[in-house]
């Protein structure tokens, strides 16, 4: 179990830390990532120019 949390954190974290900054460097408007294990994000832009980060995940118990 702690091995499915580590993966987790480590999806979201690169959703949150990679992702995000690969969106901000090619200024892209909206962007969905899947991981073929059943994590999933969704990012899009605001008109703010801030960034909206859904993240999905699935584990199995």
């Amino acid at each position: 179990m702690e091995t499915e949390t580590k993966q987790k954190k480590s999806w979201v974290g690169f959703v949150e830390l990679d992702a995000v900054n690969f969106m901000n460097a090619w200024e892209i408007e909206k962007m969905s990532l899947d991981d073929g294990a059943g994590n999933k994000a969704k990012l899009t832009r605001l008109k703010d120019n801030a960034i909206k980060v859904e993240c999905t995940s699935s584990n199995i118990v």
